[in-house]
């Protein structure tokens, strides 16, 4: 006697369709695409304000563009030709290297040597920490009120302490072979701090077991200094000499509040150059010239030490 089963009783196995397929495949294109659509509200701000300018001003050196005049017309390469044979573009350069050289040294051995006093346990860590970075979170408007005051001729605490030790007075903002030196001294105090961080954090993460062998076969606390803790920090000194020098080449606000590139353009930096042409000389054309030059070469020099250190490592 056979039975058999009632209808329905029996799964029914039905093969994949194509459009199930093609809807997984669209499901797993959304997915994937999920990051773009947060990254996008910030491709558009960057594109506005940082991709337009830069195309913009790119297309300006090449124009005689003029705040005074409306109509504007291409002149080509007449802009940069013209900046390669202005004086005043070479000597602003030349104040803008001598400023990096000056304050980018200080500023890298001067942070490493903060941060390994207070690396090495000294007492008040806070309140070391605290003087070493609060200078870095003021405005520089700040900066340059309290060091005015103190290169102050007559009454200014420099030229007092001089005046203690019997020396003549010196002209700290006004003098043209002091000017530059007064104010690297003025931006190591400021910015030294930032560095600092970057070195104590770097310290910080350092394996001890190197320093512990070293000290257990009798190695000296400069001995260890020299041989173990300054080449670990190689990447760092790497990262911070770069970055320093970078942000050196771009000096402008203190130059400018303090002694607007005087006495007699001795502190003129590049971007002030550009500044004066672009905006008090009316010259948009061939200061956009002058800026993308400049530009050229922090690109040349960004590549330089990045390719000395990558060899290095």
């Amino acid at each position: 006697m056979t039975t058999t089963a009632p209808p329905g009783s029996q799964r029914r196995t039905e093969p994949p369709t194509a459009p199930a397929d093609g809807r997984r495949a669209v499901l797993r294109r959304i997915r994937s695409g999920n990051g773009f659509v947060f990254v996008l509200p910030f491709l558009l701000i960057f594109a506005l304000f940082m991709v337009w300018p830069i195309v913009q001003g790119l297309w300006m050196s090449f124009t005689d563009s003029s705040l005074a005049l409306r109509d504007t017309s291409f002149v080509g390469l007449d802009n940069y030709t013209e900046a390669f044979g202005d004086p005043d573009v070479w000597s602003s350069l030349g104040n803008t290297v001598f400023f990096t050289a000056i304050s980018s040294v200080p500023l890298v051995l001067v942070a490493l040597a903060m941060a390994l006093l207070v690396h090495s346990g000294l007492a008040g860590q806070w309140a070391w920490r605290l003087a070493f970075f609060a200078p870095y979170l003021l405005p520089v408007t700040v900066v340059t009120l309290i060091w005015t005051w103190l290169y102050q001729p007559e009454l200014g605490l420099g030229n007092q302490f001089l005046d203690t030790l019997g020396m003549e007075p010196v002209g700290w903002l006004s003098d043209e072979s002091v000017a530059m030196w007064s104010i690297a001294a003025l931006t190591v105090w400021w910015t030294v701090g930032f560095n600092f961080l970057l070195y104590l954090a770097a310290l910080q993460s350092l394996p001890t077991t190197f320093d512990e062998a070293a000290a257990l076969d009798g190695a000296g606390a400069w001995r260890r200094l020299w041989s173990i803790t300054l080449p670990q920090l190689r990447r760092t000194t790497g990262l911070v000499a770069m970055l320093q020098i970078l942000a050196s080449l771009k000096v402008f606000d203190q130059i400018y509040i303090l002694t607007k590139g005087g006495p007699n353009g001795s502190t003129r930096p590049v971007l002030e150059y550009v500044y004066d042409v672009g905006f008090t000389g009316y010259r948009l054309g061939y200061a956009s010239a002058v800026s993308y030059l400049f530009f050229a070469l922090i690109i040349v020099v960004s590549l330089v030490q990045f390719r000395l250190f990558r060899r290095e490592d």
